[in-house]
């Protein structure tokens, strides 16, 4: 029924690439410190690695819990219309 489409190519693309850009800043940065163990980077890398997980997550049920109410609301809204709809057609019939 509704195709329309949000051009957000732009701002997706934006956090996209600051999302690799800091990946890459975070793995340069625990690659070069030298004061740090192997053993911590690798807890680090995978605290980071379970967090990104976690985000990712907890954005895909909202966005999944925002469009159950989408649903809901246009289900709600065409059985108005056709409750609206059927009042009409009898109020023409009567007159």
């Amino acid at each position: 029924m509704y195709n329309d489409k949000p051009d957000n190519s732009l701002i997706m693309m934006l956090n996209g690439a600051g999302v690799v850009a800091a990946y890459v800043l975070l793995g340069i940065s625990l690659w070069i410190s030298t004061d740090v163990p192997l053993s911590t980077k690798g807890f680090w890398g995978i605290g980071i690695l379970m967090l990104t997980l976690s985000l990712v997550n907890f954005v895909k049920y909202r966005f999944d819990n925002q469009q159950r109410i989408d649903r809901i609301n246009r289900i709600e809204e065409a059985k108005h219309e056709k409750l609206l709809e059927d009042y009409v057609g009898e109020v023409k019939d009567a007159a």
